[in-house]
């Protein structure tokens, strides 16, 4: 009798042990920027998933290891609908949604279709449209004067931050439409969602911080401000200090 209950009490704590093993962590969805891809979160990914939490980082049409489906007509509606359907047919909930960059437009436009699955929002060094805005408008451009720059051609726009590698992984043009469509911004409901914005700040230099004005509008609809010291790229750079960063947003 003693080695029965012996073997009952040893079942029944590896169950309650497999249960604690089992329980989910938070949900992360990285949304990368643009000319880049979810190559650019592989090590955040190892790093969180290595503590129990869930990370999804797709990497958007066109772009990434998807770049041969690049096409000219890939525009701002095709890669919100990329995450929207990633969040959709993997079944998420309480989302942690991170854009990056360009990812700040994507992530505007998932929050307008899908508020409910979405926990929390954090821009990061990122695009804060308003209503009725294509990237190109937040940055204070027309679309004729941005077409007449080098850097656009044949209905795509070249990586202009510097050479890129011939070697995957590395940045690719992208298509121009998704910097010049306009995003509609009305879903009273996304205003519940808790919002942050981290502004990246080159050797701690606030002068140098290009995405200042767009942590300015964040400022202005109360959503909480953070600083990370270095360039655009920490995802790339500095993993570890941006993950801190991340779990300040609270």
């Amino acid at each position: 009798m003693k080695t029965i209950a012996k073997l009952g009490l040893l079942v029944l704590l590896s169950t309650q042990l497999w249960g604690q093993s089992k329980t989910p962590g938070r949900t992360f969805l990285f949304v990368h920027g643009g000319w880049g891809g979810g190559w650019e979160y592989k090590k955040i990914d190892s790093m969180l998933t290595s503590q129990g939490d869930v990370v999804y980082r797709p990497t958007m049409t066109g772009l990434g290891e998807r770049v041969h489906l690049a096409n000219p007509d890939i525009n701002l509606t095709t890669h919100v609908n990329d995450i929207v359907n990633v969040i959709k047919f993997e079944d998420l909930h309480n989302v942690i949604l991170v854009g990056h960059s360009y990812g700040g437009m994507v992530i505007t436009g998932v929050a307008e279709q899908v508020p409910d699955r979405i926990g929390k929002m954090i821009y990061l060094d990122a695009f804060v449209p308003n209503d009725g805005e294509s990237l190109f408008a937040a940055r204070g451009e027309t679309e004729a004067t941005a077409m007449t720059k080098p850097f656009t051609k044949d209905g795509f726009v070249a990586y202009f931050f510097g050479p890129v590698s011939a070697t995957p992984p590395t940045d690719v043009p992208q298509p121009l439409k998704t910097f010049t469509e306009p995003l509609s911004v009305k879903n009273p409901a996304v205003k519940k969602i808790s919002t942050f914005y981290i502004l990246m700040a080159p050797n701690g230099d606030m002068s140098k911080a290009n995405f200042a004005p767009f942590a300015e509008r964040a400022k202005q609809r109360g959503w909480t401000i953070l600083q990370l010291n270095g360039n655009h790229y920490p995802m790339r750079n500095n993993p570890a200090e941006l993950i801190k960063t991340l779990e300040k947003c609270k």
